[in-house]
């Protein structure tokens, strides 16, 4: 993958999410690779509204991997559903900015999220109801590459075939690492396309740090008609920090030293 520098726009709303380092740590790893998966959705995809977040014909954008949600915090703070500067709260005993996405605290916030597998199964009932209802409203719901090993995916997936949602999109943050280790020893994923096909799912591939390919793909969508889409983004976990790109201990890491954060700040253009 030949992903193109990131741009200005990009460094700005990594800059947002690590201005919650002085508050709590964050999951840098798992943040930092859904920045341009989210950037697009929210800048070009979605039929959304921060002036009316409970609109009924509104898209939904489920978080799925919800240790990801400082991308999400900066993308809908810097869209105005909340005030930037709240960023900086984040984990605090007061806060509206847990850990993990909270539906209730922040607009904007479709579903509380974090107990891995739950985010498909979520998308799949509002994705059916949309179609009861004949609201234009899509659904898009973002996992993390080893969130898929949870059983709970598989079986929202079957019944989102069966039902021929084509109103709901599934997108895999593919960077490769989990937890503890790569994905190719901890569970392979491989042939990850082709089991998606053989559960119903029409497959479309993109760079998840390009911009353009993200918005070429998404802007496509449905991948096919009559049934639900998965778009594969691959990605690099720290994807903008070079301390952190593709090393899997960023994953938990929830301290940095003074050093580490100085760098992290100078790569970023500063605060």
């Amino acid at each position: 993958m030949t992903s193109p520098p990131l741009d200005d726009r990009s460094r700005h709303l990594r800059r947002l999410a690590i201005s919650a380092i002085k508050s709590a740590g964050i999951h840098f790893g798992a943040t930092m690779s859904l920045i341009e998966i989210l950037r697009v959705l929210y800048d070009d995809i979605l039929r959304i509204d921060p002036k009316r977040p409970d609109d009924p014909d509104r898209d939904r954008c489920i978080l799925s991997k919800g240790h990801g949600v400082l991308a999400l915090y900066a993308i809908l703070a810097d869209k105005g559903f909340f005030p930037t500067s709240e960023i900086a709260t984040f984990c605090a005993v007061d806060s509206r900015l847990p850990g993990h996405p909270e539906h209730g605290l922040l607009p904007g916030i479709e579903a509380s999220t974090g107990a891995l597998g739950h985010g498909l199964s979520i998308g799949l009932g509002m994705a059916l109801a949309a179609r009861i209802q004949k609201r234009p409203s899509r659904v898009f719901v973002v996992m993390g590459d080893g969130e898929t090993n949870e059983g709970s995916v598989w079986e929202a997936a079957m019944s989102a075939a069966k039902h021929g949602l084509d109103n709901l999109v599934a997108i895999i943050d593919y960077n490769k690492l989990q937890s503890y280790g790569p994905v190719e020893q901890v569970q392979p994923l491989e042939p990850l396309a082709d089991k998606w096909r053989a559960f119903g799912f029409a497959v479309a591939q993109a760079d998840g740090h390009d911009p353009a390919d993200l918005k070429r793909v998404l802007g496509a969508l449905p991948v096919a008609a009559g049934q639900p889409s998965l778009v594969i983004a691959h990605t690099v976990k720290g994807k903008g920090l070079s301390l952190a790109e593709g090393v899997a201990d960023w994953h938990h890491k929830r301290k940095l030293t003074e050093a580490e954060t100085a760098a992290i700040i100078a790569e970023l253009g500063g605060m």
